[in-house]
């Protein structure tokens, strides 16, 4: 064993020195098993020290089995293994990200920083009693006031009662797979959201693929699939950004209707943007016997970072709601509940809807331009434009995608495939298609992302 030295800068105890320079000895094979120490007496002498911070310090050692202790006959390293080696880790090569078509992205400059922050301040300030417990459904000024703004906006019939606030579409999708039973069957838009696919995994549900087509999920084969949850996407399905027309809105009702285990999950998540036309209205809206039940969340039209998200469950779901989670705490701050409470009761939610509404219309349309502009616009088709954050790029003629995407992610574009999204990926036989979100695209960044675009493609 190398000599010991004590290190009077060193902000650990000595005794705590002494143990770290013995493990490091034992494991880089200086000190090995076998070999004897220097008794406690020895060692304090020679380093000037008392013979109990020596003791302090094999005890320590001899705790954790770096050292055996022999009676009448001192201490003797023990056998370590090899692994306690650290393990090398491979360099991993980094890539410069160009550009990026995330869909998860908004542009936080939009947020409505100082409306925002006026309401929460007086919130802070005179709301004391909201340090307290409150509904385990989320504050009923809150539910309230989504009750009155669903219905205006979305046709949403339903009451306070009926709305639970949650902190994040993956929290209240969790709590649906343990309220509709381990007996549920989740038929799942194939490609769709693999969120809401590992969730439903996590809670031991399983899972069947249904595909998605141009009006949104395939009723037939869902009517033949034994699925009874069918999780849907209508306004705006994720990826691909097909919409569910009104005929095959009341046909999945009608599925619904047929069974009493049946239950349909209506993901609204950005109905609030939608560009030509009048939005369809939910199925929750249209659902007159209590078989939808309607998700919705703040994140898409405020920021990610505001983990507010809310369900209507219908009437027969909630005796059975409080039986199994009275006992819940609500997962969204009260202040923050009261914060957005406010903000959509005086109309500030309105009117940032309009705003965001007109400015993602408007980069939108300057994406879509800048890609029929762009070098590769004759291997391009475009699809879902017309609502949500994103839309599907399909491209023709420039190869399989394996090879796009290779190409891609050499280029440092960040950007997901359709196939990415699918529940097999070995079996999805269509072209090649890109997921391309633009919210959180900077109006100057979409000619140098579309650019890379072609450049990446040798064009």
């Amino acid at each position: 064993m190398s000599p010991f030295t004590i290190n009077p800068e060193d902000c650990l105890p000595i005794y705590q020195q002494l143990y770290r320079h013995i493990v490091r000895e034992m494991s880089e094979g200086r000190l090995r098993e076998g070999e004897k120490l220097p008794s406690k007496r020895a060692l304090a002498a020679h380093l000037h020290v008392s013979q109990t911070t020596v003791e302090n310090a094999y005890t320590m050692l001899v705790t954790e089995g770096y050292l055996i202790a022999r009676t009448r006959s001192g201490y003797y390293a023990a056998h370590l293994e090899p692994l306690l080696q650290p393990i090398a880790k491979e360099e991993q090569t980094k890539v410069f990200i160009q550009a990026h078509f995330r869909t998860n992205a908004v542009d936080t400059t939009l947020f409505p920083y100082s409306a925002w922050a006026r309401i929460q301040r007086e919130v802070l300030h005179g709301s004391k009693e909201l340090l307290n417990h409150g509904d385990v459904r989320g504050d009923s000024a809150l539910r309230e006031v989504l009750c009155k703004y669903l219905h205006e906006y979305r046709g949403a019939q339903c009451s306070p009662e009926q709305i639970v606030i949650g902190a994040g579409m993956e929290y209240l999708v969790g709590l649906i797979c343990m309220l509709l039973g381990a007996q549920s069957v989740f038929g799942l838009e194939d490609p769709g959201y693999p969120k809401v696919r590992q969730i439903v995994h996590n809670h031991g549900r399983p899972a069947i693929p249904i595909p998605v087509r141009a009006q949104g999920m395939d009723l037939d084969a869902l009517e033949h699939s034994g699925a009874t949850v069918a999780y849907v996407t209508p306004s705006h399905q994720f990826p691909t950004g097909a919409t569910m027309p009104i005929a095959a809105r009341m046909r999945l009702l009608t599925w619904a209707h047929a069974q009493p285990e049946r239950f349909i999950i209506e993901d609204d998540y950005d109905s609030e943007f939608r560009y030509l036309g009048k939005p369809i209205p939910s199925l929750q809206g249209l659902d007159a016997q209590g078989k939808v039940i309607y998700l919705g969340t703040f994140s898409r039209t405020l920021a990610p970072s505001i983990r507010i998200a809310y369900m209507i469950l219908p009437e027969q779901l909630l005796q059975p709601y409080h039986e199994a989670f009275s006992l819940y705490a609500s997962t969204v701050s009260r202040f923050e509940q009261q914060t957005l409470a406010r903000f959509i009761a005086d109309g500030h939610y309105t009117r940032h809807l309009n705003r965001v509404r007109s400015l993602y219309r408007r980069r939108k349309e300057y994406v879509v331009a800048a890609l029929r502009a762009s070098s590769i616009a004759q291997y391009l088709e475009i699809l879902g434009e017309n609502a949500g954050l994103h839309f599907l790029l399909r491209i023709h003629g420039l190869g399989n995608e394996a090879e796009l995407m290779t190409r891609l992610r050499a280029a440092g574009i960040q950007v997901h495939s359709l196939r990415e999204y699918t529940f097999d990926p070995k079996t999805y036989n269509e072209p090649p298609a890109l997921v391309l979100g633009y919210a959180g695209l900077a109006e100057d960044e979409i000619d140098r992302s579309v650019d890379a675009l072609g450049s990446a493609f040798n064009l």
